[in-house]
């Protein structure tokens, strides 16, 4: 026989505030996702080919915006940018486009579409090359580098994001709660004694 319930549920304050923290972490990705007006406004340095202004395992911001009351941000690029973007052409042995970061080195008009067309060249590589740094159109265009993180994207790099950055937010919370419990039962023990 089932008896009468004699109390409500109650969630522990721990829990709560893990799930506070969770919640926030989640509504800041999506703010900065809208903001920078990219999917993953993150990005890790993985080369050496724009040294020294780039070190392997930089952290990169970049923004995109798709704000139609403005130009596009590819028409607005100019020379010495740093940007992010999918080489023009797939790599011959994996068929994928690969993510390069490197500096605006010259802008171009098509002749045919007066289209504009894109020259990159890492700072650390003597001449831009064809077919990873140029022809690059608006549609292999990421974002612009607005913020370097030095050596943080080290610590990133283990997990991809966004979990990585919900795991740390998140053992951070229950770091922080289990010390605070452990504080507070350290006084209650100092308090027994007196």
């Amino acid at each position: 026989m089932l008896g009468k319930r004699t109390g409500n549920f109650k969630v522990p304050n721990e829990l709560k505030y893990v799930l506070i923290a969770v919640v926030a972490v989640a509504l800041i990705w999506l703010g900065i996702r809208l903001v920078f007006g990219v999917s993953n406004p993150f990005y890790v340095v993985a080369s050496d080919s724009m040294v020294p202004k780039l070190n392997i395992g930089d952290l990169l911001l970049i923004q995109h915006s798709n704000n139609p009351s403005s130009s596009s941000a590819f028409n607005s690029l100019k020379i010495g940018n740093i940007i992010v973007f999918q080489s023009p052409f797939p790599l011959p042995d994996t068929g994928d486009r690969e993510i390069i970061v490197h500096r605006v080195a010259g802008i171009y008009k098509t002749i045919s579409d007066g289209q504009r067309i894109i020259r990159t060249k890492g700072d650390a590589n003597p001449e831009s090359i064809p077919g990873i740094d140029y022809p690059i159109a608006e549609k292999n265009y990421i974002g612009r580098v607005v913020l370097i993180l030095p050596g943080v994207g080290l610590i990133t790099k283990t997990i991809s994001p966004p979990v990585n950055y919900v795991l740390i937010v998140i053992i951070l919370v229950i770091l922080f709660f289990l010390l605070r419990k452990r504080r507070q039962e350290q006084r209650k023990e100092g308090q027994k004694l007196e």
